[in-house]
């Protein structure tokens, strides 16, 4: 082969030009390492694992975030925003969220010389979708999705990606095709159009038929028949029951309570009411959680003013701890949010049966002329009464770490399952996280296909406040302990002029002690959660990719003491 200078390229003459590329010499990346490369005026991620070198689309296929800043572990890259992992050599996505792959390109090593192969299409998109097959006519095999959210896509993806043959049908009380639920809180006045995660081509394309306007209202697992709402009766051979959540007054029974516009953000058309009905209002939002903390995030320069109740001292605190509650709840105290904390609403107070000013514990009087409800959910497993199937205390449909029912045949997979988490020594978990329903689905799918595989992810979440990203990943949401010992500093003002990205990871264990990396004040911390002398959970805030490579460790099952945490020497996190 010639030689080349640096991003010199040749281009071969055929239908799907390509390119090759000397991108570096051998010498310059080490065993474990990775590196942005340009090929073609595009962005490459070369890595090199096992001596091997290979190159993969550098822009993760989920919100494009760039890989080169991820973690990157045995034969895998983790996004260092939301955690979607990629096999380093086939691009493939291995870990959710997202839902495409990567493209890959052929690296040759000739004379100490890296050279990048690339087809100008392949560079040109930065996603690409696995090989799916379609129904084979003669096959009469049914398998059957009752939901249409991220679990139920995924599976039918799976079954297709997988060559099953046989009919699959989606049945959804929506009246959209599934569709990116995560963003209605964060971008509330959106067309139905740009949220769908597939377009009605893609499932005419491969065969996945899509009942929209339906809902299963019982299932006899003896007779393999479900009932819709509409009377009908159909058959299947295998199910999933992959039904989601729903939000619920739960905590607001009381006088009020029923009045017009008191609203529960449940699907698009409950979004786009609450972005018009905010507008120039007095917005009040109850409940502090994510949900309710991004709705008040997104109407803070829209609504006259925006109010949020909140039972705890701070946002989160039950779950993320106070430090990272004090941090939300101050990012949207910038943008002019009032708080009123540990507090509850009494009574709902109208007018011609519309919301005039809200009543609380305190006895503070809050005008208001809209109020959003975030207090609860429950599971939407009510059409199971009275089956075979069993659900646990809270109505969660119970399923082994292969997404199994107690029923044969018969799956379940997202927010309305109780399962054990492998990396919490399988305890049985609830937890409502868009990248777990992803991965159910796809387990229950290669499950149904005899293919052995068990559910054995590390949970990550995101949220999103006054444009600032607050990511984390989770071993489980745990109740906090009365007494904690904290080793940072008191000065919690901050200045907000750069994007705060924040990610977290935990034991439903608690914790008794925080170790703290960085500085608070300046919004860049790295906070390690300490119970036992063992790190059970981490948080950052503009450290990346410490937490990303954190998250790697606890998938890999690594122990991580409390002597590395309080180490100044962090070569263990392989940052920058």
């Amino acid at each position: 082969m010639a030689e080349k200078q640096p991003n010199a390229g040749r281009i071969e003459l055929q239908s799907d030009p390509v390119i090759t590329v000397e991108v570096c010499r051998e010498s310059d990346l080490q065993e474990g390492e990775m590196m942005e490369v340009e090929v073609g005026e595009h962005k490459v991620l070369l890595l090199r694992s096992g001596g091997v070198f290979s190159a993969i689309g550098n822009s993760c296929t989920h919100y494009g975030a760039p890989l080169s800043k991820g973690a990157f572990s045995g034969g895998r890259v983790r996004c260092p925003w939301h955690g979607a992992c990629f096999n380093i050599t086939t691009g493939d996505i291995e870990e959710y969220p997202g839902l495409d792959c990567l493209p890959y390109h052929k690296v040759t090593v000739e004379k100490n010389k890296v050279y990048v192969s690339a087809k100008m299409k392949s560079l040109k998109q930065p996603k690409r979708m696995k090989e799916m097959g379609r129904r084979v006519p003669e096959i009469t095999h049914t398998v059957l999705l009752v939901g249409g959210g991220p679990a139920a896509l995924v599976c039918a993806e799976t079954l297709r990606q997988e060559n099953y043959g046989g009919r699959i049908v989606m049945i959804t009380k929506d009246n959209l095709l599934p569709y990116d639920r995560t963003k209605l809180s964060k971008a509330m006045n959106i067309e139905d159009d740009s949220i769908l995660l597939r377009r009605m081509e893609f499932f005419h394309q491969y065969d996945i038929e899509v009942w929209v306007n339906k809902e299963v209202t019982s299932v006899n697992t003896e007779k393999k028949t479900v009932t819709l709402n509409d009377s009908t009766l159909h058959h299947y051979d295998q199910l999933l029951i992959a039904t989601g959540s729903r939000s619920v007054p739960r905590g607001l029974e009381c006088p009020g309570s029923d009045l017009e516009n008191v609203i529960f953000l449940r699907v698009p058309e409950d979004a786009k009411k609450i972005h018009h009905g905010s507008t120039n209002r007095q917005v009040a939002v109850i409940g502090s959680s994510f949900i309710g903390m991004e709705v008040a995030s997104y109407l803070a320069d829209k609504a006259a003013s925006v109010t949020v109740i909140g039972s705890s001292k701070f946002p989160y605190e039950r779950t993320l701890g106070p430090e990272v509650g004090i941090v939300a709840m101050q990012i949207l105290e910038e943008k002019n949010v009032k708080f009123y904390m540990k507090d509850r609403v009494t009574e709902i107070k109208g007018q011609n049966r519309k919301v005039k000013e809200i009543i609380l514990r305190s006895g503070a009087v809050v005008p208001a002329d809209i109020v959003i409800a975030g207090i609860g959910v429950i599971p939407n497993s009510e059409f199971l009464k009275g089956s075979s199937v069993n659900l646990d205390s809270k109505n969660m449909v119970i399923v082994d770490k292969f997404m199994k029912t107690n029923i044969l045949n018969v799956f379940s997979a997202g927010d309305v399952t109780s399962f054990p988490l492998a990396v919490s020594k399988n305890q049985r978990v609830s937890l409502g996280h868009w990248h777990l329903a992803q991965t159910q689905g796809r387990v229950a799918a290669l499950n149904m296909l005899n293919k052995p595989t068990e559910m054995n992810s590390v949970p990550f979440y995101w949220t999103v406040l006054a444009g600032k990203s607050i990511r984390y990943a989770d071993k489980y949401f745990f109740d906090l302990p009365g007494k904690i010992k904290c080793h940072h500093r008191n000065n919690l003002w901050f200045d907000h002029h750069f994007i705060v990205s924040l990610i977290y990871l935990g034991y439903g264990e608690g914790y008794t002690e925080v170790i703290l990396k960085g500085k608070v004040e300046e919004l860049k911390f790295l906070a390690f959660y300490i119970k036992n002398d063992e790190v059970v959970a981490a948080a950052s805030l503009n450290f990346d990719p410490a937490v990303s490579q954190f998250a790697e460790r606890m998938a890999a099952g690594k122990r991580i003491t409390r002597d590395q945490a309080e180490s100044e020497e962090l070569g263990w996190l392989k940052l920058p």
